[in-house]
């Protein structure tokens, strides 16, 4: 792993993590092409990047934030709610999704899940205009829609902002329930794997296999990934704000036929 690699993950784990278009996907199809093979630094680089637009989100949603923990704590409830399908979901089938999606052989269907979804939520917002306040079956729905975006090329913000238009809600307080819901995600996967990291040996074996060189390409990696994400957050909320999806829904399509050739290629 070389610090301009290091850099790259970085900036396309950022930007996409908050864009509709698949982090998880982008990042293992870009280490396919880049012939990449982290190996035990996968875990920790895994981590690292996720930190990384862990602050963005913090920084951008800061007063959001301050806001949840006071009176009536009615979004805090939803939150709470809305984590459980996806925490459950990666506590369960995480383990069975790699063994399933490894290689990135099945990235197509989720880019091409995913550009469905956001054309009919497209399609939706245009039709009705949905204006109606967040409740806790929209909000729980949005949770289940973030539990199925495990799945390599599966958006979490494109399901997640897609499943609350379809739901007729609000579109500012959906992109809103979208970044704050991943959040909990993100810390929770972050502190999870820390600890299993360091249960089975496998962070302290990676500094000392890789010494000091792999905690400055950590370092990058993690810095580019909260600068990009910060960058990609200020455009998806403008994106929902309008209602405009058509650029990622062309680019997940083109993306979905392009991982397919590669699939039948044998490169994915």
């Amino acid at each position: 792993m070389t610090v301009f690699q290091a850099l790259l993950l970085g900036l396309v784990q950022g930007l996409t993590e908050f864009l509709p278009v698949s982090s998880s996907g982008h990042l293992v199809l870009l280490q396919r092409l880049m012939n990449v093979n982290l190996g035990r630094v996968d875990m920790l680089f895994d981590l690292t990047l996720h930190l990384g637009t862990l602050f963005a989100v913090c920084v951008v949603f800061r007063k959001k934030i301050i806001q949840l923990f006071k009176r009536p704590f009615k979004t805090l409830l939803y939150l709470v709610f809305a984590t459980v399908p996806a925490a459950v979901a990666g506590l369960l089938f995480d383990d069975f999704i790699d063994d399933i999606f490894f290689g990135g052989r099945f990235l197509w269907v989720g880019f091409a899940a995913t550009a469905v979804l956001l054309a009919a939520a497209q399609i939706k917002e245009r039709k009705i205009a949905g204006r109606l306040p967040l409740k806790f079956g929209s909000a729980f729905g949005m949770g289940l829609a973030q539990a199925v975006a495990v799945i390599p090329g599966i958006s979490r913000s494109g399901a997640t902002v897609a499943a609350g238009i379809l739901l007729g809600r609000n579109r500012e307080e959906v992109a809103d329930f979208s970044f704050l819901l991943s959040i909990p995600i993100i810390l929770g996967s972050f502190v999870v794997g820390i600890i299993k990291g360091i249960y089975n040996g496998e962070l302290a074996d990676c500094f000392a296999q890789y010494g000091s060189g792999l905690g400055f390409s950590v370092a990058v990696s993690v810095m580019a990934a909260a600068i990009a994400g910060l960058f990609a957050i200020k455009i998806m909320i403008k994106c929902i704000s309008s209602a405009k999806y058509t650029p990622f829904i062309i680019y997940l399509c083109m993306l979905s036929v392009t991982c397919a050739g590669l699939t039948v290629a044998g490169i994915l």
